[in-house]
């Protein structure tokens, strides 16, 4: 099960670096557009793109309240007509700075990035390592910054290196998270470890739904291998009600991996007969395929 969490996991760093390495590799410029985010009008959907021949397109893409973009003047963005406009994103690792036109609700222009030395030397002071021009932006896409590195540290994790902090930022892991987690007993040994259990969406909420059905204390990597397939508390609750208790962690994880619900099983035994016995339902899950 730690096979395709770790490829996730690894994947997402590699997202990372491969689009900061595109929009960081020279001073050429960046190009933005905005416009409404379609779920939160309140919001803007900020899109930059650089291009280059020798490593292709690149893209990153975020929403962010327009606070954020800062020095951009809103009620020109939503009037009518086309008028110049400017921005900047500023972050602990670096800066935006855009220019551009737009109206109607659209905007676009270019950009030059300009990263942050105190930060690189911040990191650098923490072991962490010394990040790269491109790693520079990934940081700051994902914005990454110091409150992280000190939770980190102050909770005696093991030195993340510059991935790890990118992973962690992009997924929204922080001081908060990583100190529930410590009061629940679930404290990751490494930081690769935290990226999985947060990519998993494995919360103390989640921890504590486990309990409720009768998995308290469960091992940290049984609690990967039930959420890695996508059990949840719900899913065990419902197998209970139907008769089947105390289920082995690899027996739900089998049953999930082959799609045998309780549903399922509801829908295969005829009113009024008993219930299998639970290495039977493989068998039963098989049959209805094959018919």
């Amino acid at each position: 099960m730690y096979r395709p969490i770790a490829f996730i996991c690894a994947l997402l760093v590699s997202l990372v670096a491969v689009s900061s390495t595109c929009l960081a590799q020279s001073s050429d410029w960046i190009r933005f557009t905005l416009q409404p985010q379609r779920e939160n009008s309140a919001r803007i959907q900020a899109s930059f793109r650089y291009q280059q021949r020798a490593i292709g397109n690149s893209n990153w893409s975020t929403a962010v309240m327009p606070s954020e973009l800062i020095g951009l003047e809103v009620s020109p963005f939503h009037a009518s007509g086309t008028r110049s406009l400017h921005f900047a994103i500023i972050r602990e690792a670096g800066r935006l700075d855009c220019l551009g036109s737009g109206g109607d609700n659209f905007a676009s222009g270019n950009c030059r990035f300009g990263e942050n030395p105190a930060f690189r030397q911040f990191l650098v002071s923490r072991g962490i390592g010394r990040p790269t021009s491109e790693q520079m932006f990934g940081l700051m896409a994902v914005n990454a910054g110091r409150e992280l590195v000190d939770a980190i540290a102050g909770a005696h994790y093991p030195t993340p290196n510059v991935n790890d902090l990118m992973a962690m930022s992009a997924l929204g892991v922080d001081g908060q998270y990583i100190g529930e987690m410590s009061r629940a007993k679930y404290r990751p040994r490494t930081p690769q470890s935290l990226i999985e259990f947060k990519a998993l969406g494995i919360t103390p909420e989640s921890i504590s739904g486990f309990a409720r059905v009768g998995y308290a204390d469960l091992p940290a990597d049984r609690l990967v291998q039930m959420r890695a397939v996508g059990i949840t508390p719900g899913f065990i609750a419902d197998y209970q009600r139907i008769g089947y208790r105390e289920l082995p962690v690899d027996t739900l994880v089998q049953l999930k991996a082959l799609e045998i619900t309780p549903e399922f099983v509801r829908s295969v035994v005829r009113p009024g007969y008993p219930m299998p016995p639970v290495n039977k339902l493989v068998e039963l899950r098989l049959f209805a395929k094959r018919r």
